[in-house]
């Protein structure tokens, strides 16, 4: 062998690449990659339908993980118009880490990374029509982590057929069927999709999802509900004891600055004794002891205290169980440095006491 030829054998013999690793054996990272060790879901197999027989079960075997490390996870699923969005905002507002239209072949990748640790302990996933090519395999995908011990449930969504029609013309969305192939294998065997009717694309959405329906722990009618109702359901079923904080901000302000826009209830004070007629008082404000005392030696300022408390009483469980997240509640006097500052503090402090999430906000304090 001549000195060039040995040279070239040199270096292919440095040069030469290790064998492409298996689907179920850990990815290899370039250690000049920035990103080495970090999943990237569009490098990954976990988008090849072709590997997904390999890959639908979780690296670690369930002897190897306690029940106890996997994340609670809930599925939503259903029919287009069912309230699959209402229903994973509901379940956002319970804490739990939601992905809407999910790729099934990430599902168990996803559930693996949160059972490792950190603050992931619920997830929720919207899996439905709009995987198109993946559908297929969600029922076996779920069938294996099932097998494999992650408490999984699955909550079907459906409907009538004509009032899915109705919501449809309503919102005057296009049905996510309406160009699908009749059958999952049409597409593959090069079969043209044309355009159907909404009535048509709900009623080949029911065949597409048959496998889910079955597996489903809740299949729910949402045909009565309303979002409220639909709201309430979800979070009754998953949210146990908890249930989302209605977050109340009590707003004082001045009327001559103008009416704050983000208030929901708004409550005139112009009618109680104004300490910016008190000379000594004037130049304070409403958080100061004496104005304070001023103002609540008055009959008329306890009186609308403990009116206004009653109310509160009566009102607020009522906004809570509707779904109310938020509520803001304007006090206002004439300047906003006075008697709605002092008042606004006193309804807040009798609202936590109460138990209720209150904050308290001065618009006008400093003018």
């Amino acid at each position: 062998m001549s000195d060039e030829q040995q040279k070239t054998a040199d270096e292919n013999s440095h040069t030469s690449k290790p064998a492409r690793t298996s689907a179920t054996e850990t990815r290899a990272f370039s250690p000049v990659d920035p990103l080495a060790g970090v999943f990237n879901p569009f490098e990954s197999d976990f988008l090849n339908p072709a590997m997904a027989e390999t890959s639908v079960g979780l690296s670690q075997s369930s002897e190897a993980r306690s029940a106890a490390e996997n994340p609670r996870v809930v599925v939503v699923t259903g029919l287009s118009g069912s309230g699959k969005s209402t229903a994973i905002r509901a379940l956002e507002d319970l804490g739990f880490f939601c992905i809407d239209n999910l790729p099934v072949p990430l599902l168990p990748k996803l559930i693996e990374l949160a059972a490792g640790g950190g603050s992931l302990k619920s997830l929720a996933f919207v899996i439905d029509t709009r995987s198109r090519e993946f559908l297929a395999q969600a029922g076996q995908m779920i069938d294996r982590m099932r097998d494999e011990g992650v408490p999984m449930r699955i909550m079907f969504l459906e409907a009538a057929e004509d009032v899915l029609v109705r919501r449809f013309s309503e919102t005057r969305r296009r049905h996510p069927v309406g160009q699908m192939p009749e059958k999952s294998g049409d597409e593959q065997a090069g079969a043209s999709s044309t355009p159907v009717t909404i009535r048509e694309g709900i009623r080949r959405e029911r065949k597409y999802l048959e496998e889910l329906r079955h597996r489903a722990d809740e299949v729910i009618d949402t045909s009565a509900h309303t979002v409220h109702t639909l709201k309430a359901f979800v979070e009754q079923h998953f949210g146990g004891d908890q249930k989302p904080e209605l977050q109340i901000t009590v707003l004082s302000f001045g009327f001559k600055y103008g009416l704050p826009s983000e208030c929901d209830l708004v409550f005139d004070l112009r009618f109680l004794p104004n300490p910016y007629f008190v000379k000594e008082l004037r130049p304070q404000s409403g958080q100061n002891p004496a104005v304070r005392d001023y103002i609540f030696s008055y009959a008329q300022t306890t009186r609308f205290v403990s009116l206004f408390q009653e109310m509160a009483d009566f009102m607020l469980p009522m906004y809570q169980r509707e779904g109310k997240s938020y509520l803001t509640i304007g006090i206002g006097c004439t300047g906003g440095r006075h008697r709605s500052v002092a008042v606004s503090e006193t309804i807040a402090e009798r609202l936590d006491a109460r138990g209720w999430q209150a904050q308290v906000r001065h618009r006008d304090i400093e003018r």
